[in-house]
């Protein structure tokens, strides 16, 4: 998949990153190496996982010297182990030691989150099911951490509140405080955005059988164990033979329930954690050193 290098929040991001760490000046490499001084550096993975986000080490680079090249190793996706190189940087020593720490910060934080995405998604293997992300993300991080959730072979739910019609529970209780029937609402909301998909969540039986009503694209089925998931499932595809709607389950689903969770028969699985539980994967960049030549 292509990584969105061209994606101006992804250049925005490059530049208040650098920004932020960059501040007046790097004093230290700016006082202590010599500004003709050139360096040659390799990233390298120290555990095992999955790497998403290589292609941010050649923009970052970019923005702070025109004179380096930077060397990829491995793919985004490829799974490494430790001591595996992911990548070769060669250019001024400054400008390498000035973004080595914004470039780390970067592939380390998509690199957990596509590795943890490829755990979720082998712990399903076999099933119908798959794994999707959500919107908690990253403030301002968005774009690229669902990037990483690709990378880790999940697949993106909606970008944001503008691509897709999500009714939750709030909505939900707001409709009936209005009196307002769920299947008029959608009628509603297709009159308006008539190209959109509808979800709606439900969390009961009866719930199941008003998302129905309504002709929904997805029925979304929220904090159900999972017998009860099955029994969800049972109902929805008794009431409504057919690809529609598509089932999706949700809400506070771990690495020990998603399995159970997939056997139910659904065709979808929104895992929050994946974005915003990840842990930084551990990388290093390490500069060769051979020693004094005079």
């Amino acid at each position: 998949m292509a990584f969105p290098k061209d994606n101006e929040q992804v250049q925005r991001l490059i530049r208040l990153a650098i920004e932020e760490d960059l501040g007046t000046g790097d004093v230290t490499t700016e006082s202590a190496v010599p500004e003709d001084a050139r360096a040659r550096a390799n990233v390298v993975a120290r555990e095992a996982g999955v790497v998403a986000g290589l292609p941010l080490i050649e923009l970052i680079v970019g923005h702070l010297t025109s004179k380096a090249t930077v060397t990829l190793q491995v793919d985004d996706g490829d799974r490494v182990r430790p001591g595996d190189v992911l990548a070769t940087i060669e250019g001024p020593a400054g400008a390498l030691l000035t973004a080595e720490r914004v470039m780390l910060n970067f592939v380390r934080h998509l690199s957990g989150i596509a590795t943890l995405t490829r755990t979720y998604v082998d712990a399903i293997a076999g099933t119908k099911a798959r794994v999707y992300d959500t919107r908690k993300t990253t403030p301002g991080f968005r774009v690229l951490e669902k990037y990483a959730v690709r990378v880790g072979g999940a697949e993106n739910h909606r970008m944001g509140l503008f691509d897709e019609v999500l009714i939750k529970d709030n909505h939900l209780a707001i409709l009936a405080e209005r009196c307002e029937s769920l299947t008029d609402a959608v009628k509603r909301i297709r009159r308006k955005h008539p190209d959109i998909p509808v979800e709606i969540e439900a969390d009961t039986e009866d719930g199941v059988r008003d998302v129905l009503e309504a002709d929904a694209d997805v029925l979304l089925l929220d904090n159900m164990p999972p017998d009860r998931l099955y029994r969800a499932v049972k109902l929805a595809r008794e009431l409504s033979p057919g690809k529609r709607p598509l089932l999706e389950a949700s809400g506070g689903i771990t690495l020990e329930t998603i399995r159970a969770v997939a056997l139910t028969g659904v065709d979808r699985i929104s895992v929050g954690a994946i974005t915003h539980s990840a842990h930084a994967f551990d990388i290093a960049v390490d500069f060769e050193a051979e020693g004094c030549k005079s």
